[in-house]
């Protein structure tokens, strides 16, 4: 198999770039909510080397356009399914981290036909009344004062507080936060608050094989709600990652990128 990679701009606004052995098994990745496809820039090298590798900006994020309609899971979800047709992608796997672990739930109901198996990264699940005022009031404050007035405190929750001196990786976020599209960027945030209400126990239930991770200190997407994931869905496997918090796939892609590599290998070779 031949390596070609692929950059574009599909009909709906949807900037990608497609990479890895062509006629490999694909593997989609969804990023998180205000971030971009750059954030998989330390993962794709190894995914690659044995995996056709889609990755591409939400709606409203990076390069891409503003959704078409209201956003929703499933209008992200139909996102992908219609980036996967016009790329001739008969199926993926789905790598999502936050609310891209919605997104590709979301998927699983709504276009299981193209769905081979999901890894559901540091995604939120039922918060429980307390947290999810929580989050919803922070959806609400972006809506009135913009995108980036909840990022300072966001990053205390994200990173631990070495690598929050780290100033180089820290000013990437806030970059990618400022390529969102201000209306994008409130509706995908209330997307993010209000979205885990439609995954908590689906009916019909996803069957997929799944990977569920989080991290043991991500106060958004706690290991509980992970393992309350994990236990929707059949046989699905479970890793928390000790110490780090919400952005850990970002302060140490390697600890996410060999776990992902393994179930990968168990399923699609």
């Amino acid at each position: 198999m031949s390596d070609t990679t692929l950059s574009g701009v599909s009909a709906d606004g949807t900037a990608y770039d497609l990479s890895g052995p062509e006629g490999a098994p694909v593997i989609a990745l969804i990023h998180g909510l205000g971030l971009c496809r750059e954030i998989w820039k330390e993962h794709i090298p190894h995914f690659a080397k044995r995996y056709r590798v889609l990755n591409y900006d939400l709606y409203g994020h990076g390069e891409s356009q503003p959704p078409p309609s209201t956003a929703s899971l499933s209008v992200y979800s139909d996102q992908l399914a219609s980036l996967l047709e016009s790329l001739c992608l008969s199926n993926a796997t789905v790598i999502g981290f936050s609310i891209g672990g919605m997104i590709n739930r979301r998927f699983a109901l709504d276009h299981a036909h193209h769905l081979n198996a999901l890894v559901i990264l540091n995604s939120p699940h039922d918060r429980g009344e307390q947290a999810q005022e929580q989050v919803e009031q922070r959806a609400a404050k972006v809506r009135e004062q913009g995108a980036m007035a909840t990022l300072e405190e966001a990053l205390k929750r994200w990173f631990t507080p070495d690598y929050l001196n780290k100033l180089e990786g820290i000013q990437r976020v806030r970059d990618w936060r400022e390529q969102v599209d201000a209306d994008s960027y409130a509706q995908a945030a209330w997307v993010l608050a209000n979205g885990v209400r439609e995954l908590i126990k689906p009916e019909p239930a996803v069957e997929a094989p799944t990977l569920v991770m989080t991290c043991e200190n991500d106060s958004g997407s706690t290991p509980a709600m992970s393992h309350a994931i994990a236990a929707e869905i059949k046989n699905a496997q479970i890793i928390i990652v000790p110490k780090l918090q919400h952005l850990g796939l970002l302060e140490q892609p390697d600890v996410f990128t060999q776990p992902i590599l393994k179930f990968l290998d168990e399923q699609l070779t």
